[in-house]
């Protein structure tokens, strides 16, 4: 192997543990290239190849004129989120409820004062993107502040099962976003965040459960359930 190519995989890797330790979280956007090159001190050409390289491999997505967005934290999630590519959002849908109502639960059971920061952090990013407009910027902080309520409910299974399912539901959440910004409708967080907060878990079920069951029940018809894939 070249030392060229050596650069290349020791860059590839620094990135990829990056995003693998949480540093950089699912829906966030990584430094922009010169900080790249200072961060991992290797040239701009090396930093672009690294950068591509997990983008090719579904870590990464670029999104034009706004910059490389953390798109999963493993190529298996990438691997098992292409297994739903053709997946309705119905579909969809009922299974995050599965597992979202679940994780609002453990959250609110569960959460250290660590993980009440992070969700509040969250939910602050998520109303500035949702005040912005901007759809790419308001798909990665909902998907960001969902990520860290699962992160919050201490159950490593279920916050895998949910990080395998990244691809689809920043899918559905990219559809409701789009249906949001038509009817300027209000969408917020907020009493969900409350109740987990308070440490309320059937709150936060409830919360939880009604928000994605408004999406469903929206999309809940034959014709809608045979028309909408998620691609």
């Amino acid at each position: 192997m070249s030392d060229r190519s050596n650069l290349i995989e020791l860059a590839v890797e620094q990135l990829r543990s990056r995003i693998r330790s949480g540093e950089w979280k699912v829906g966030e956007r990584i430094p922009t290239e010169p900080l790249l090159v200072e961060l991992l001190g290797v040239g701009r050409n090396t930093v672009r190849e690294a950068v591509q390289s997990l983008v090719h491999s579904g870590l990464l997505i670029r999104r034009q004129g706004s910059g490389t967005y953390v798109k999963s934290t493993s190529e298996m999630s990438v691997a098992i989120g292409r297994q739903f590519e053709d997946a309705h959002y119905v579909h969809i849908l009922e299974v995050r409820r599965s597992l979202e109502v679940e994780a609002a639960r453990l959250a609110a059971r569960n959460r250290t004062d660590k993980d009440i920061a992070a969700i509040r952090t969250a939910n602050q990013e998520r109303h500035r993107a949702f005040a912005s407009g901007d759809l790419d910027g308001m798909v990665s902080a909902d998907m960001a502040l969902h990520n860290a309520i699962a992160s919050a409910s201490k159950n490593p299974v279920l916050a895998s099962l949910y990080e395998s399912l990244t691809e689809a539901v920043s899918h559905t959440i990219r559809m409701n976003v789009e249906t949001i910004l038509r009817s300027h409708v209000n969408d917020d967080h907020d009493d969900l965040v409350d109740a987990i907060i308070m440490g309320d878990p059937f709150l936060a079920m409830e919360e939880m459960g009604s928000y994605l069951e408004n999406y469903i029940e929206s999309r809940a018809t034959p014709r809608g359930r045979d028309a909408v894939a998620v691609r």
